[in-house]
């Protein structure tokens, strides 16, 4: 998938997410003029043409590959990938497959993404589950921990768990150039005993692995840093980042009231300004950029639906590292090469 030493086609859905095309078509503009690579933005033709004039857009390097049909989010994903052949998300898949992009980008619907991810690109030899990885900010701190699975998997077996912790070392030591990155298991205690039987026996299979497992982690640490990963099942790990997306948006409207409340407070609020700046783009999910989905046969990044311009911007130029790092190869060799993960168990799991 890689494109070595040449330039990049990074393929962006023009069609998904909330505020799509406009802001795509925004975002997109504003990475092609940084990068030397080609954005590629697939979606209908003329509404993204027409929206690139808009934004009277001259340059060389974006190109629009048109497609019919959009898969939304209150359909089912699985019955929408079969149906929709010509949807964005179907094409992205099939271009990265056919090395025409080297990474494809969406805000589309999550379980669509994975669907035609199974179908159209497949799953890494071994690999029972894809997993989708967030970056989340460590405050305090410039730096941040892995999050997986956060919504791919509502239902999981310990054995997910485990090679999720596996990815998501993998991803974080070629990404991040951690040499042993330190993982941990989202549970409701820290003790090794706690939690159910899924947690306990997933414990067991992360304990024995060769992996720098350092056992639980309870949800009010993941934010304080003290590990680089962080491995839960994807109901619990979707649950964990909205709520603290959530939270942590209300702390920010609560903070902006609180210091436009009166002449002292708005002084005080000049001055800090600096550090409120600083505090908000702790709690931005726009500034992280996609998410991947790790155990795809191919580098895909989920964005948030309702991602504007400047995540989408983000997206594009983080996507320009995770091609470069070689993710999806990196853990298609790691598998390969370990005798922990048996691949002829995961050719029996249905997609």
């Amino acid at each position: 998938f890689t494109n070595h030493g040449g330039t990049m086609r990074i393929l962006i859905d023009g069609m998904g997410g909330d505020h799509a095309p406009q802001e795509i078509v925004k975002g997109a503009i504003q990475a092609a003029r940084e990068i030397d690579d080609t954005v590629v933005i697939i979606g209908a033709e003329d509404l993204i043409k027409a929206e690139l004039d808009v934004q009277k857009w001259n340059g060389s390097n974006i190109e629009v590959v048109n497609a019919t049909e959009v898969i939304t989010n209150n359909e089912s994903p699985a019955m929408a990938v079969r149906k929709k052949k010509d949807s964005t998300i179907n094409r992205g898949m099939k271009m990265v497959k056919e090395g025409d992009a080297d990474v494809f980008i969406s805000g589309g619907s999550t379980g669509a993404l994975l669907a035609a991810g199974l179908l159209g690109l497949g799953r890494i030899k071994g690999i029972k589950r894809p997993a989708i990885a967030a970056f989340f900010p460590q405050i305090g701190k410039d730096d941040t921990t892995l999050l997986l699975d956060c919504g791919a998997n509502v239902d999981c077996r310990p054995e997910f768990l485990y090679q999720f912790g596996v990815m998501g070392s993998i991803f974080v030591k070629n990404v991040k150039g951690k040499e042993s990155p330190d993982v941990r298991l989202l549970n409701v205690g820290a003790e090794a005993e706690k939690g159910d039987e899924l947690h306990k026996e997933a414990y067991e299979l992360l304990a024995n692995s060769s992996i720098n497992f350092q056992g639980n982690i309870e949800g009010r640490e993941v934010v304080s840093g003290v590990c680089d990963v962080v491995v839960t099942d994807g109901f619990s790990g979707n649950i964990f980042l909205k709520s603290s997306e959530g939270l942590a948006l209300s702390i920010m409207g609560r903070l902006k009231d609180v210091l436009m409340g009166g002449t002292i407070s708005k002084i005080a609020a000049l001055l800090l300004s600096k550090q409120l700046k600083g505090m908000k783009k702790d709690f931005d999910y726009s500034e992280e950029g996609g998410a991947p989905i790790l155990g795809l046969k191919g580098p895909v990044l989920k964005i948030h639906g309702s991602s504007k311009a400047y995540a989408v911007y983000n997206a594009i130029l983080k996507a320009r590292d995770y091609v470069e790092s070689d993710v999806t190869g990196q853990i298609e060799k790691a598998i390969a090469e370990s005798d922990e993960i048996s691949s002829d168990e995961a050719v029996k799991t249905e997609v």
